[in-house]
């Protein structure tokens, strides 16, 4: 009996996160932004920017509808060996409606992120283990953002909305009867019940056009923390000398977003060749840690002769010492570049590519912790074919982009404080590859 305890206590004492972001956030939205390396605040009108500005979609000339799919393949090593991070794939989508009310220019735009793997997942890691903090696990978010902008004045536009994510409870109940001396004749019961809540985020957007070839952008986006609330409850016969009843209740962060502040600009230099540049604050020093935190309830009195030989009753849990982590903010820098290579009545061929340095928001880890991650250097490329078609079944344009991004993480070794620290020294070292494509059509 003591034994099915201590396992139900430490499934639920390990039932926590490594999850901290959205897709998004890390891996891009569309083709063509992700091969510009994010960098379009001040340039993206295509269904993209209900992510990346949502004043964005009030300059989108008809309606557009966008749908792609990409993969991210993480090689993320410890000590020279694969840390075995799961691969990124989804299929990113959305549409944008422009219109007027009145004279005024009005947009609604929706974009959605679908996995195609999990909608949700949950990955059990102490905090002394190491693990990839801002990139294991990240993927298996369901994302959706709804967006409304306008356009008072011909030199301003003005977008805002709301981001949804999806959060994760559930409940586990285990009763029956418990045989210590044959615990092959036990009989549990096992019910487990979980469900999917959505939690809700702002974000809002500012595009100005400082010049026919220029223009500005400020975009906020608010911090969001999907919660993970787990009970669980053990009430059972023990081989007829008592009753023992268990409760347990979890509470910890499931992902975490930071606040972030973007500015961005974007300078057509020639008819044929825009530059972008964007530079996000990101509020990492808010990073709340995933460890759960615990309440424990547990009642099993001892029978009235005393316990059996050899037979005692478990005790209760030690509280959880949840260490800071002391996550610092963090200034990212992009630049894109887009060159309409070829370009006809009919068709264009555009060639892109961009660069982004993301320095890591986590110190070294030379204490108990290790929440591992490293300096990155983002390398994106990509291309893009624009028909413009004009006939009687369909007149409008249809584009299909590409991306490839490389992401080289610089290798670092984290020593420790305590020489007989349980996990020691170890090298972190590791690169990215993210590829996909997606195909839209304005009508």
């Amino acid at each position: 009996m003591g034994r099915r305890i201590a396992l139900l206590g430490a499934a639920t004492f390990f039932w926590t996160s490594a999850a901290f972001a959205n897709p998004p956030d890390t891996f891009g939205f569309g083709s063509r932004s992700t091969a510009l390396a994010g960098a379009v605040s001040a340039d993206a009108t295509d269904v993209s920017a209900n992510y990346y500005n949502p004043a964005g979609i009030v300059g989108a000339k008809s309606f557009s509808a966008m749908v792609g799919y990409f993969r991210v393949d993480h090689h993320l090593a410890l000590n020279g060996q694969d840390t075995h991070v799961d691969p990124v794939r989804g299929i990113n989508a959305g549409f944008v409606i422009p219109g007027r009310i009145r004279s005024l220019p009005v947009a609604i735009g929706l974009a959605l992120h679908l996995p195609d793997d999990r909608i949700s997942r949950v990955r059990a890691l102490r905090q002394e283990q190491p693990r990839w903090e801002l990139y294991d696990n990240r993927n298996q978010r369901l994302y959706l953002a709804a967006n409304v902008a306008i356009r008072p004045f011909s030199w301003l536009e003005i977008g805002g909305g709301v981001s949804f994510m999806s959060s994760t409870r559930g409940r586990l109940d285990i009763t029956g009867k418990a045989e210590i001396f044959s615990p092959q004749n036990s009989s549990l019961r096992h019910e487990v019940d979980a469900d999917l809540t959505a939690i809700r985020y702002p974000q809002v957007g500012v595009r100005v056009h400082v010049h026919p070839r220029a223009s500005l952008a400020v975009v906020y986006r608010a911090e969001f923390q999907l919660g993970l609330d787990l009970d669980a409850r053990l009430y059972g016969d023990v081989s007829a000398l008592t009753t023992a009843y268990y409760q347990l209740a979890t509470s910890s962060v499931n992902a975490f977003l930071p606040r972030q502040l973007v500015f961005g600009g974007s300078w057509r230099v020639r008819d044929d060749v825009r530059v972008n540049a964007d530079l996000t604050w990101v509020n990492w020093s808010a990073y709340v840690p995933p460890v759960a935190q615990l309440n424990v309830d547990l009642n099993i009195p001892p029978p009235a002769g005393g316990w059996p030989a050899g037979i005692s009753a478990p005790t209760t849990p030690a509280p959880i010492t949840i260490l800071p982590i002391g996550m610092r903010d963090r200034l990212v820098p992009r630049l894109g570049f887009e060159w309409n290579a070829f370009s006809t009545e009919r068709i264009d061929l555009l060639v892109r590519g961009g660069y982004e340095y993301a320095k890591s928001p986590i110190p070294r880890q030379t204490g108990t912790t290790n929440y591992v991650d490293l300096d990155r250097h983002s390398m994106s490329a990509g291309l893009g074919v624009q028909w413009h078609v004009k006939s009687h079944i369909y007149s409008g344009t249809l584009s299909f982009d590409t991306h490839l991004q490389w992401s080289e993480l610089v290798s670092q070794v984290f020593e420790k404080n305590n020489p007989a620290d349980f996990i020691g020294d170890y090298r972190a070292s590791g690169h990215i590859l993210n590829y996909g494509a997606s195909i839209a059509a304005q009508f």
